[in-house]
């Protein structure tokens, strides 16, 4: 049943629903009108598990909304407003885009030019290098979420299902009960574990490029199940085999995505497009899709120029943004510390808004200038240090905050500083940081360290020495250590069911997470 009838508004008002776009199972699309600026616009809505969304399921739609809506990439369609409608369910409201589906393309080519392929793809490689930069990951990339437009471009669709994911969320495999994803394009990791990250989307991506060249998906089964079995377990076929026109290299590149382990794909987006690079040219016309080739573009007229700016794809792509991140100013007026506390108060309200960059904006404005004034292990400035990596943390600003943490936490060790509960909170979160940019055996060694440390001072059956354990569970999963990770949920296991009920992790937790892998090792 829909969530939506045309005629209906939204945002007391503004927005008019018309009629049904799409419809899949995470949730569906409207077309409307913005009636106040008389544009036309998509309105998202998401699926619901219960009539009304819990509290927390509606603040992490809207955190996850608000850094969807700093990606600006021309790629990407623009997030113009967020809201509840009258039953209590969240949506989205997004730039429209025409154009025809890749998915559609295909069906209607069977399969596609080579040279339109690795364009499409590298079109997409392009969003995904500044999605991956602002640690987004997309988690479900598909022909059907890839739009070609008439004039050429090529639009990354569904960003409203990315995540930018903490490692509390590790466990919540889904909100649903499902895995996040469509099992055709899901990476081994994504199935086994409920894990995503950079070298997931460029799976996704491998198995796109497949079916855009081969006209077939890359595995195909009965059910979802054995679809995901097969992306587990099985190597997939040569597109050489199935279609003699293909290039060894870039058999090679789609080989080298379908890789099993993430670490042995490619090492991000910006290596993929430079590798279809030289595939993606004489390009043939597409009857019914493009605009006539005589008819002027203005979007290509623009992007003509935009090659021509010197400078290369990687030079151009920050490393690490700080949106909004300002200088240190050069003459600031004196600051006490009862100022510094202040902020931090002012920005807690900012922090419980979700109002993330905001946030981190003022807190990097404060901690320049408590540095200066008093020094960076200052007991003051530190708070405000701490502050500003946890906001950044919160925000999916995984790169920049994993140094502010180690950074702290080294401070707070040498200084004396602190408590031990903030310097292993520090450490925790940049071991997390390592895994959501790609370093996941590196946090687990981590990690490893600090289970003995949570131990030794709180006790083996303290709820946070337990959640840890589960966690290094997910992550020994995530990068392909079954075994080990099969070992650590059974030891998990026979300690929760001996303790009290309601002990958080729950044994029946444990026990599916558990019987997922030995299911999948059967």
């Amino acid at each position: 049943m829909g969530v939506a009838v045309a005629g209906r508004t939204l945002g007391d008002g503004r927005y008019e629903l018309q009629s049904p776009l799409a419809r899949g199972g995470m949730g569906e699309v409207w077309l409307g009108r913005d009636t106040r600026l008389d544009r036309e616009m998509a309105v998202k809505f998401i699926w619901a598990r219960h009539e009304a969304l819990e509290e927390e399921q509606l603040r992490r739609f809207f955190r996850e909304a608000k850094i969807t809506a700093r990606l600006e990439h021309p790629g990407v369609p623009a997030v113009y407003d967020t809201g509840v409608d009258q039953d209590g369910r969240p949506y989205m409201v997004m730039q429209r885009v025409h154009g025809m589906s890749v998915a559609d393309l295909v069906s209607e080519h069977d399969p596609l030019p080579i040279s339109w392929a690795a364009t499409i793809a590298a079109q997409a490689c392009a969003v995904l290098v500044a999605a991956h930069a602002a640690s987004l990951v997309h988690r479900d990339l598909k022909p059907s979420n890839l739009m070609l437009e008439p004039n050429g471009c090529v639009k990354v669709l569904d960003f409203g299902l990315a995540v930018a994911p903490t490692l509390a969320d590790f466990s919540r495999i889904t909100v649903t009960g499902q895995p996040i994803g469509t099992p055709a394009y899901m990476a081994p990791e994504q199935v086994e574990a409920g894990l995503s990250e950079p070298a997931t989307d460029l799976y996704a991506l491998g198995c796109t490029l497949h079916e855009m060249i081969a006209g077939d998906q890359v595995f195909i089964g009965p059910t979802a199940y054995s679809v995901m079995t097969q992306q587990v377990r099985d190597a997939p076929p040569r597109l050489r085999s199935l279609r003699s026109d293909i290039p060894a290299a870039l058999e090679k590149l789609v080989l080298d995505l379908l890789e099993k382990r993430p670490e042995d794909r490619p090492a991000g987006a910006d290596e993929v497009h430079q590798r279809l690079l030289p595939f993606a040219k004489n390009l043939p016309s597409l009857p019914g899709v493009l605009e006539a080739p005589g008819r002027p573009s203005p979007v290509r007229m623009y992007a003509e120029l935009v090659t021509r700016v010197p400078g290369t794809a990687r030079e151009s792509t920050p490393s690490a943004p700080v949106q909004g991140r300002r200088e240190p100013k050069t003459a600031e007026p004196a600051v006490t510390r009862q100022a510094l506390t202040k902020v931090r108060g002012d920005v807690g309200q900012l922090i419980r808004d979700t109002r993330f960059s905001e946030a981190a904006e003022i807190l990097a404005d404060a901690e320049n200038t408590g540095r200066e004034a008093f020094g960076a292990t200052d007991n003051e400035v530190l708070r405000i240090r701490y502050d500003l990596a946890n906001a950044l943390f919160e925000g999916g600003d995984y790169r920049r905050a994993a140094p502010v943490y180690q950074a702290l936490a080294a401070d707070l060790l040498a200084g004396g500083a602190g408590s031990s509960d903030m310097v292993f909170d520090c450490r925790v979160r940049a071991a997390i940081c390592q895994a959501m940019t790609g370093e996941a055996r590196q946090a687990l060694e981590q990690l490893d360290g600090l289970l003995a440390y949570r131990r030794g001072s709180y006790g083996a059956d303290d709820p946070r020495t337990l959640e840890l354990r589960k966690q290094i569970a997910l992550l020994q999963l995530r990068s392909g250590q079954h075994d080990r990770a099969q070992k650590t949920l059974t030891s998990l296991l026979d300690d929760v069911r001996r303790l009290p009920a309601g002990t958080d992790p729950s044994p029946a937790e444990v026990a599916d997470l558990l019987a997922s892998i030995r299911s999948e090792k059967n």
